[in-house]
């Protein structure tokens, strides 16, 4: 069947009810496959580190409807149960009068009931109404029940039960205030788990959590993973692209850049690729005989001091880059990039130093979606193609390259603004703020794993 976790807004507890029920059900030995509503990264690492296997980004605005489809079926195969945790409120989605890309909506393309957090710190007989409004406002959900998280004491909730009982709405679990099972965050969500010191006895908290706190006997029939389903490949046609031997890419994975969609990776192992760890914090150079470098988003900012300190690391990246390596910088790797990042503190630290320009932190959040069209070649991308990306940062650089490599317009049709002009294509470098998925574009991937295995110079040591 498979159970959606859906809140009534962002901030109610869906991730800790979620974390919570998934560190119970692998407690209990089951295989459990999460999935992630939206474009978040940080959500599903999380997940990842719990249940043991990667957690899926079910979004179709950066991939499709069928492909959202797809992704489930192919996932839940031989599992035990599966969860689908949302993204802000039940029915907010990419656009306004819409609810595409909203929970809701993966709840009907999945076919999948709901399960509805609700925070009642400061409610009693009010939640009522609201359970009411959220089951009645589009009879194509099934709303399976609520989570009311927050409860303060035991007279709370028996008022909140008593409200909720005319609506025949079951009440699947019960969570207390938990001002210890806090996860700290920052300025672009939780703090990954890489930070955490203490994640495991967090998880283990989780878990006495979840064993005590929901409505087992109802809810296991509800997570119990859908019967199988046909799905297509992850990688069709372009698999048979490329001889063997493998290419091998080296992947930026450390505290600082941990930003990667599991389906991308997996792309380019189906394409032949060799995927090597590579940490820009410590190691002074590149994996040997790479041919490729994917550099993803994370935390460059506040590792800034440590990057700039790996003077060798540095040093390998941008002689490996004049060389011609194939490179895909996204967002936090762009930065990496630059000459250098100046932090919140207004202190600068000098990065590798192939893109003339400094990444800035600022206070304004850039956060949307984004269509956009690629106005140059690039390692990555063919002139002409359109895409659908995600920007979720609060840097900016002080210079604007002469040759951009896309025009950006927001994702929603109706919006006034204007189009932007957006990333950087240096000899093989293809450096953007755009997050793309590829799991619906595995032709992006295969390009990428082109130009990698047409690199005539494969990197001894630098």
């Amino acid at each position: 069947m498979a159970l959606a976790i859906a809140g009534e807004r962002s901030g109610v507890g869906k991730t800790t009810v979620t974390l919570a029920l998934l560190a119970a059900l692998q407690r209990r030995g089951l295989r459990v496959q999460s999935f992630k509503v939206g474009p978040d990264y940080i959500d599903p690492m999380f997940h990842t580190r719990v249940t043991g296997r990667a957690c899926r980004n079910l979004d179709p605005v950066l991939t499709s409807e069928a492909y959202v489809q797809q992704c489930f079926a192919r996932h839940v195969a031989g599992v035990d149960c599966a969860l689908v945790e949302g993204v802000m409120g039940l029915f907010d989605g990419a656009t306004g009068p819409e609810d595409c890309a909203s929970t809701a909506h993966i709840a009907r393309l999945l076919n999948i009931p709901v399960l509805l957090v609700l925070d009642g710190s400061r409610l009693s007989r009010s939640v009522a109404a609201i359970a009411h409004g959220y089951r009645s406002f589009d009879p194509r959900i099934q709303l399976a029940g609520v989570v009311l998280n927050r409860v303060g004491s035991d007279r709370h909730l028996e008022l909140l039960q008593a409200a909720l009982e005319p609506l025949n709405l079951p009440i699947l679990g019960v969570l207390r205030r938990q001002a210890e099972i806090t996860i700290p965050d920052r300025h672009l969500g939780l703090v990954p788990t890489g930070e955490l010191d203490q994640f495991h006895s967090l998880i283990d908290r989780l878990a006495d959590l979840g064993e005590t706190c929901f409505d087992w006997p109802q809810l296991l029939p509800l997570l119990d993973a859908p019967p199988p389903q046909p799905f297509e490949p992850l990688v069709g046609q372009e698999q048979n692209l490329f001889p063997r031997p493998q290419v091998r890419i080296a992947v930026a994975r450390d505290r600082a850049f941990s930003f990667y969609y599991a389906d991308n990776l997996d792309c380019l192992e189906q394409l032949g690729a060799e995927l090597v760890s590579w940490s820009p914090l410590s190691d002074p150079h590149l994996p040997v005989d790479v041919q490729g470098l994917y550099l993803g988003g994370g935390f460059p900012e506040v590792f800034a001091e440590q990057l700039a300190d790996n003077a060798s690391g540095r040093d390998a990246v941008r002689v490996a880059i004049q060389a011609g390596l194939p490179t895909y910088a996204e967002c936090g790797g762009l930065m990496y990039l630059c000459q250098q990042i100046q932090g919140f503190d207004q202190q600068s630290w000098a990065m590798v130093g192939i893109l003339p320009t400094t990444a800035v932190m600022a206070g304004r959040l850039t956060l949307g979606y984004r269509r956009a069209i690629a106005q140059q070649n690039s390692s990555l991308i063919a002139a002409g193609t359109t895409v659908c990306g995600h920007e979720f940062h609060r840097s900016t650089l002080t210079e604007t390259t002469p040759q951009p490599l896309f025009q950006t317009w927001r994702y929603d049709p109706s919006s006034q603004e204007a189009p932007s002009l957006e990333g950087w294509r240096s000899q093989q470098v293809h450096a953007s703020y755009l997050h793309l998925h590829w799991g619906s574009r595995p032709e992006l991937a295969a390009r990428f794993v082109r130009s990698c295995a047409q690199f005539q110079q494969p990197i001894a040591k630098f």
